[in-house]
């Protein structure tokens, strides 16, 4: 082989260490997109690969412009994978992601490896509205598209959940999410130790009009569980905690809980408040692989109360997860009473949550999950 041809070779082995994660609208006021892309990273650099994070700015210079800084911006990215975040409103203003599929093209055209990553895997309209249907349907065509146009699909949640894949989605995989978060995998003692109070975390809250119906349930099971546990901390942070805190002193007024809010914190912070907790608390809708906010209690060894529907039959059955039936809210005040006060089951929620951190959820079982799905 020629010196010419050598280095040739050399460079083109350099690229496909070097990964593009591609972003579209940011979010505010935390991009979870962003979080997650930026772990992801850190855990690949670990491994080997660099990866750079790039943003298509169509909401904020106009799609043209952004396709040409693309365009652009793409010819350096030839032979390396390109890993396209997708949600609905990642690419859309009203949720009609149509603009994404130019995004492909681009870099398919500049010779790019292109991977979508799908925190969504199929519509997210449900209105009964013909603009909601209308919706829905663009989104299902828009992700079924993607998915035929790139070389890998990553989707974050297991693929015979997805209908609408071919039997033999051969360039499908399955790769879980991460908590956006550092881990907090100190083993700890129980709730009440040293005689503090015992702690329930509340990480988010949904914005309005849905807040309303999250404090309420907040409030009764928190205000229930207070009969049964003296001495009992509300910490509430994230997204919309501030904005909840009037409803939520209002609505435990009397009962003694103390009630703390934190507001939007730096990911360290966070887990730190994680770390200080004794329970996680999710009434967001049922615990999901796709439920970040939840996965954050695993990542710091957290047990876990909350809703499912049906059985997950996937890593969740390995964390510490107090379950209670959909909208049963008795049964999640008995087992937030449980774990709070009965020091060996608290326990061994707390080392099954050690443990699927492990297996599952940490940033470097992902990155070596991904690396394996994008071959070199």
């Amino acid at each position: 082989m020629s010196a010419s041809g050598s280095t040739t070779a050399t460079r083109d082995d350099h690229r496909s260490q070097s990964w593009v994660a591609l972003l579209g609208r940011r979010d505010m006021p935390t991009d979870g997109l962003e979080d997650y892309s930026t772990f992801l990273g850190c855990a690949l650099a670990q491994q080997g690969v660099e990866m750079e994070l790039a943003r298509v700015e169509w909401y904020d210079r106009g799609w043209i412009p952004a396709l040409w800084k693309l365009w652009r911006e793409s010819a350096a990215w030839r032979g390396r994978w390109i890993l396209v975040q997708y949600t609905g409103l990642g690419w859309s203003r009203r949720g009609f992601p149509i603009g994404i599929l130019a995004v492909l093209a681009i870099l398919r055209r500049r010779g790019c490896r292109c991977a979508m990553v799908f925190h969504e895997f199929t519509r997210q309209s449900a209105g009964a509205r013909p603009i909601d249907r209308i919706r829905g349907d663009c989104q299902q065509w828009v992700i079924e598209r993607l998915y035929r146009g790139s070389l890998k699909s990553v989707f974050t949640v297991p693929l015979e959940k997805i209908d609408w894949l071919p039997q033999a989605a051969s360039k499908a995989a399955f790769i879980p999410i991460g908590a956006n978060l550092p881990e907090r995998l100190d083993r700890r003692n129980g709730p009440g130790a040293d005689g503090r109070p015992r702690t329930v975390m509340v990480f988010g809250v949904t914005g309005a009009p849905r807040m309303a119906v999250e404090v309420e349930e907040i409030s009764a099971v928190i205000k229930e569980a207070s009969k049964s546990l003296p001495l009992l901390r509300l910490i509430v942070i994230g997204r919309g905690s501030t904005e909840a805190r009037k409803a939520l002193e209002t609505a435990l007024a009397g009962s003694g809980v103390e009630i703390v809010v934190r507001g939007v914190l730096p990911a360290e912070d966070v887990a730190d408040e994680f770390a200080r907790a004794d329970a996680l608390l999710f009434v967001r809708g049922a615990i999901t692989l796709q439920r970040g906010s939840a996965i954050a209690g695993v990542a710091c060894g957290l047990p876990i109360v909350g809703y499912r529907i049906g059985g997950s039959g996937d890593a969740l059955d390995e964390a510490g997860i107090e379950w209670s039936p959909w909208r049963d809210q008795k049964s999640l005040v008995r087992g937030l009473v449980r774990i709070l006060s009965d020091t060996a089951r608290w326990k061994e929620l707390h080392e099954r949550s050690l443990r699927a951190q492990r297996d599952h959820f940490s940033w470097t079982r992902i990155a070596e999950q991904f690396q394996a799905s994008l071959p070199q």
